[in-house]
């Protein structure tokens, strides 16, 4: 059997723009494409063409069943499988697609989460086409990447405001490139490209741990002799396991037609980086969507569990998702690269101070974007950007809007004073200064990398806030500019006023730094959201709902319901953890360390027995302190306990997560300090679970 090569299968189980020249009449496919393109409607005949295409594509590649994919609000995809079958008059069967199935489905939505903008009985919700991400096939599905709302037409998903969010971007973006005379340019469109980090542990021991089972991460576990100290784990040799996994991860992603590119170790044991090529954000929201899911299939049938928790284990570094976003025309112009030309310069130093702008503007926003209870334990420490955002540019271009600002000769590659519209500013190489790994937003040359996405989030959020923030600084900017009498002056001004207002934003410095956190919030005003509960406080204020009800991304109504969702995810993914841990200290860890302390006060009085004179110094010393950690256990078991009665307690969410941040969490850190000990001094046959030591060593 000859072997197909990438080229040849990539993308083969995906309906793409190959496949639509190849399976659609040229009337249907330009009508489609204009649909795609510029939100023309679809034709209720181009639809059943399209769908007939889709079904003989499908069933050729063995596809039974057809569902209609979304993203809801829970953080994963949902998909309900219906069959092509119909019965024929003769008791046979036949296949069938209708264009009606392809653009509607009718789900039963009771059980997502709404966060009170429908009554739990009301269980109809719709599906529609999202004709602007391929359709494509998992197993022998045919997967239609749609977008879900409510009965009352509310948004009740992530993708419907993230293409809302890129709809007023390009609105804002567009008038702007009028200005600069870009009369060829038809669409503005962002770009992203996800890195994605996570762990590889073997199954065997992963099943062996409730807490990896019921929550992602370890809540117990002793620091073992050796972590990531020596960076050996890092770039290094990819141990055999590991590399069939990744090969057959590939292999599985290219058919489906997504470009993954880099794969290496990662700093921590056991910890792995999957890097893509950009695409669409909407396209590359389903593809890390099914990134994440494949790598977890894929681990499953190599006897590894694929964890992509955020933090799952103490003391070494998270796993992180890096936003690698820019903005690109459909004539294949970057416009957060520099350029060469003095057009093109003012033009790029509008467009990045505007994301300066957004960025400082709505840096909440962008903080409660990436709010999780697994994110909270990881930002701050181990390459994971601390709480307070501010952004990278590096000395040079931090040296350039300086003069700009100030109207001072740039002293770079050319010592001239810059003036937009009429000096050439200096062209700059990329990469001039080194990358930052403690800055939350950095630029990298064309784009700007956010690190702050934990492993496991959705990236729509993140790009939803990103993009309306930087559509609010190009409205601004177009309101002003259109209205100005000499553009270039204009122009000029606009720039030097953005950069002196929102200058307190840059920071090229080691974001660690205490010294750097008292300056951020204590000079510059800039916020400083450590958890969840903190971050989601800022979404309701109305500067941040005005934005987003303004460029109609959200409803209040929408708003209001994700701000519930996420605190309620919240407190019950942190009450899941809380009790997992009550379950495994009673029924595990307890009894193991009292069996232990039983077998060593037995072998004292074994001792003494023999000789009665013997001091058995150590094993007292031991015993001593085995027992007081005993009953420190159960005493942080109790007020454990009372934390979360406490937490039931309280009548809304955001009250509710005040107690969790507050009471919960500090008794959990409490109760794993005595148990982590515990572990430290009791027999290593004795206890009852798989170290850190196995976990992060153990796949070979």
């Amino acid at each position: 059997m000859v072997m197909k090569t990438v080229p040849e299968f990539f993308g083969s189980k995906v309906f793409d723009e190959r496949m639509m020249k190849a399976r659609l009449s040229a009337e249907v496919y330009k009508s489609l494409k204009q649909t795609i393109q510029k939100g023309k409607k679809l034709d209720a005949s181009v639809a059943d063409a399209v769908a007939a295409a889709m079904l003989d594509w499908a069933v050729e590649n063995g596809a039974t069943h057809f569902t209609h994919w979304f993203q809801p609000l829970t953080g994963v995809t949902a998909e309900k499988h219906d069959s092509f079958i119909s019965p024929a008059p003769d008791g046979r069967v036949i296949m069938e697609f209708s264009g009606k199935e392809l653009i509607k489905g009718e789900p039963d939505a009771s059980s997502f989460p709404s966060g009170g903008l429908r009554a739990t009985f009301e269980a109809r919700g719709y599906t529609a086409w999202d004709p602007t991400s391929y359709a494509f096939i998992k197993g022998k599905t045919l997967c239609i990447p749609t977008a879900f709302c409510s009965y009352g037409g509310e948004a009740l998903d992530k993708k419907t405001p993230l293409l809302r969010s890129m709809e007023a971007l390009n609105t804002q973006a567009m008038r702007i490139l009028k200005l600069f005379g870009n009369t060829d340019v038809k669409r503005v469109t962002t770009s992203v490209g996800p890195e994605q980090e996570y762990f590889l542990v073997d199954r065997a021991m992963y099943e062996k741990r409730k807490d990896l089972m019921f929550t992602g991460r370890t809540l117990f576990g002793a620091k073992p002799p050796k972590g990531q100290e020596l960076d050996d784990h890092y770039f290094g040799t990819i141990k055999p396991r590991v590399e069939a996994y990744m090969e057959e991860l590939n292999e599985e992603l290219w058919k489906l037609g997504i470009l993954a590119k880099t794969e290496h170790n990662e700093v921590a044991p056991a910890q792995h980086e999957l890097a893509p090529i950009y695409t669409t954000t909407n396209i590359a929201t389903d593809h890390n969507q099914l990134t994440m899911e494949i790598m977890q299939k894929v681990a499953w049938k190599h006897g590894l569990v694929c964890l992509l928790h955020e933090k799952p284990f103490a003391g070494v570094n998270g796993s992180g998702k890096h936003n690698n976003w820019s903005l690109v025309t459909d004539t294949g112009v970057n416009l957060l690269s520099p350029g060469e030309t003095p057009y093109e310069n003012a033009q790029f130093l509008l467009f990045l101070v505007a994301v300066v702008q957004a960025v400082d503007d709505y840096q909440g926003l962008l903080r409660m974007s990436v709010a999780t209870a697994g994110n909270d334990h990881r930002l701050g420490a181990n390459e994971a950007p601390p709480a307070v955002i501010s952004m990278f540019l590096g000395d040079e271009l931090t040296a350039v809007l300086e003069a700009v600002e100030n109207d001072t000769p740039y002293n770079g590659v050319e010592k001239k004073k810059i003036r937009l519209g009429t000096d050439v500013l200096p062209r700059f190489v990329r990469d001039t200064t080194d990358r930052n790994r403690t800055s939350p937003f950095a630029f990298t040359g064309n784009k700007f990398e956010f690190r702050m996405l934990g492993s496991s989030n959705s990236i729509a959020c993140a790009n939803i806030m990103l993009n309306t923030a930087v559509a609010e600084s190009l409205r601004q900017y177009a309101d002003i500019l259109e209205q100005a009498e000499d553009f270039h002056e204009s122009l000029h001004t606009l720039i030097q006023d953005t950069i002196k207002k929102h200058k307190r934003i840059i920071f090229n410095g080691n974001g660690y730094d205490e010294a750097w956190i008292r300056e951020a919030t204590q000079v510059r005003g800039l916020l400083n959201l450590p958890t969840t509960p903190d971050a989601m406080a800022v979404t309701l204020e109305p500067k941040n709902m005005e934005l987003l009800i303004s460029h109609k991304v959200m409803s209040e109504a929408e708003i209001r319901s994700r701000h519930e969702i996420q605190l309620d995810i919240y407190c019950k993914t942190v009450r899941i953890e809380a009790l997992t841990m009550l379950d495994m200290v009673q029924k595990d860890i307890f009894p193991a360390v009292e069996t232990y302390t039983c077998h060593i006060a037995r072998a004292i009085d074994t001792k003494r027995k023999v000789m009665a004179d013997l001091p058995c110094k150590a094993e007292t010393t031991l015993l001593s302190r085995l027992g007081m950690l005993l009953d420190s256990m159960a005493q942080r078991v109790e007020l454990l306990q009372d934390a979360l009665h406490r937490e039931a307690d309280r009548g809304d969410w955001v009250s509710k997560a005040a107690c969790i941040r507050d009471e919960v969490l500090p008794q959990m850190n409490a109760l794993r300090a005595v148990c982590d000990e515990a572990e430290t001094l009791t027999d290593a046959k004795a206890w009852p679970f798989p170290t850190y030591g196995e976990l992060l060593f153990g796949v070979k």
